[in-house]
């Protein structure tokens, strides 16, 4: 049956690549992703799965059904395909996209003889605006199983984590007034510098693993002109959502004691929060063998790596999860450049495409054919994961 899978992949291959290429050579941003989706939609549609688009209140995200023989387990493979501004794909979420399209179909073709359901969700704007954590507070995952999927690398590997991250905005309103009068004005870009300096004296306190970054994108007008406003936006990190939620505490705090200095007002807004990631070691060690049998050595990652986020963490929080990792170039092409955006059409990204859906399809049809894999499987989320949801 293996067998069949991966035979399945290859018949599709043409039009798995043809959609890689498609969503490559049109990047459109978080939540604009008309083009994409549509093609996937199409796609699934022509190989017998029954879609809804739009779905959870987003035009961009779809949920594409096959079922089996009888009710079973649902495994769902998860599809991104939102481009970075001004970069393309320089994540190469094409390749997500093709890849989880392909194993959706492959492991669909197989399902008239077992039980269970197999499903592809499109799930918009992972780069920006976290289209996974509405899908999860919208319910999208109450009846699936496991999810899986596979993100372009340098590296294969599995059971990677991420870290919890935010995007935050704070902006502080002052008075205008001429720079030959400044006291008739209120300087808002010294509050926001005080909150910058006052950050930097935070950082001692806050564990290791955390992170903050952010630039000043309003300062002012002139220089001969007191600000009235000024701007400036962040990327907190942490290693879980509770760390994160302290750190928020704490820049307002800060943000409060800057507004102070000079007597402005401000507004502190944080953007949902991507949380870290808890990556299920029984589904990873079957997606290994599975690409081990398909050629391809998987390793795990060195526990000193740095690690980015992704809105998966959020649903790692909710089911047994796996976001692993195949890779399309050299360890010295960095992801979010022009060089990884083109080897995501490289002869070697098509290769993944093809890879990663065998790979998913195959550890699909495990998780739905092996009872013993299912319950490690569960047995793990809730001994490692449900402690630490809210």
């Amino acid at each position: 049956m293996k067998d069949r899978i991966i035979n399945r992949v290859e018949e599709i291959g043409k039009e798995l690549l043809q959609l890689s290429r498609d969503i490559h050579g049109c990047p459109e941003t978080a939540f604009e992703e008309r083009k994409a989706a549509r093609w996937q939609k199409e796609l699934l549609e022509r190989h017998g799965f029954t879609v809804e688009m739009p779905f959870c209140a987003m035009e961009t995200a779809f949920r594409a059904v096959k079922k089996g023989r009888e009710e079973g387990p649902t495994v769902a493979f998860l599809s991104e395909y939102d481009a970075l501004k001004g970069l393309g794909h320089a994540c190469g979420h094409n390749i997500i996209a093709a890849s989880s399209v392909g194993a959706g179909i492959a492991l669909g073709s197989v399902l008239e003889d077992i039980a269970g359901e197999v499903q592809v969700i499109g799930t918009p704007g992972e780069e920006e605006g976290g289209g996974k954590i509405y899908m999860v507070e919208r319910g999208c995952f109450a009846g699936v199983d496991f999810a899986l999927m596979v993100h372009p690398n340098t590296k294969n590997l599995i059971g990677r984590g991420g870290l919890a991250a935010q995007s935050v905005r704070i902006e502080f309103l002052g008075r205008a007034a001429h720079s030959a009068v400044p006291d008739k004005g209120v300087n808002a870009l010294t509050s926001l510098i005080a909150f910058f300096n006052g950050i930097d004296t935070l950082r001692q306190t806050w564990p290791n693993s955390a992170k903050i970054n952010g630039i000043i994108t309003r300062g002012g007008t002139a220089s001969n002109v007191i600000p009235d406003l000024a701007e400036a936006c962040f990327t907190v990190r942490a290693s879980t959502k509770k760390e994160l939620n302290a750190m928020y505490r704490d820049l307002n705090r800060v943000a409060e004691a800057a507004a102070m200095v000079t007597g402005a007002s401000f507004l502190l807004e944080g953007e949902p929060v991507y949380a870290e990631r808890y990556p299920n070691s029984a589904m990873g060690e079957a997606f290994k063998r599975n690409m081990e049998s398909l050629g391809e050595t998987m390793e795990y990652p060195d526990p000193r790596e740095r690690f980015g986020s992704s809105d998966v963490g959020n649903v790692s929080l909710e089911l047994p999860t796996i976001h692993e990792y195949l890779a399309i170039a050299d360890t010295s092409v960095a992801g979010h450049t022009v060089e990884f955006r083109e080897a995501a059409v490289s002869p070697r990204g098509g290769e993944v495409v093809l890879l990663a859906a065998e790979g998913l399809a195959l550890t699909g049809w495990d998780l739905l054919t092996d009872g013993d894999l299912r319950e490690a499987a569960r047995e793990e989320y809730r001994r490692n994961v449900l402690p630490f949801r809210d």
